[in-house]
């Protein structure tokens, strides 16, 4: 009877940490080819705002964050840098700066989500024409899946 106890136990911890491997991983395997240096370099090159993402915001962590530079233009957000991994990250405009899960449920109702964050170094999210970014002081990367929030930068 321990024995079948100990097994059910082991086995049941490995398939555990192979589930969380495979969360992690497989945005990594599965990521679309980014857009190039020269791309993003040209179509930041129009930016109103710019703004800087770092690691040290209250809700990141070693499993989420950004790094790197923003671009912020009437047509488009561009970000040359580096996100951690993950699914399902969506851009958001934010009225006010938040820098945790909870500061962004707190104001997610009035928040408006972009578009799809599918490559981790570097992205071109596209604003919708009835979007107007004088609206709103913040971009966020948020991870619909799993609610956590990655990254977040005020650009006024």
């Amino acid at each position: 009877m321990i024995r079948l106890i100990l097994l059910l136990c082991s086995h049941g911890a490995v398939l555990a940490v192979g589930f969380a491997l495979g969360v992690y991983f497989l945005p990594i395997l599965t990521e679309p080819q980014g857009p190039d240096e020269a791309v993003l370099a040209e179509a930041a090159a129009g930016a109103q705002y710019q703004a800087s993402l770092t690691r040290d915001l209250a809700g990141s962590d070693f499993l989420h964050w950004g790094e790197g530079t923003v671009s912020i233009s009437p047509d488009q957000i561009v970000h040359k840098g580096e996100l951690s991994p993950g699914p399902d990250y969506k851009l958001y405009l934010v009225k006010e700066f938040v820098e945790d899960e909870a500061g962004f449920l707190s104001v997610k109702d009035t928040a408006v989500q972009l578009g799809d964050v599918k490559t981790f170094d570097g992205f071109i999210v596209d604003v919708p024409a009835d979007v107007s970014i004088d609206d709103y002081t913040t971009v966020l990367v948020w991870c619909e899946a799993f609610g956590e929030f990655i990254t977040a930068a005020k650009y006024r």
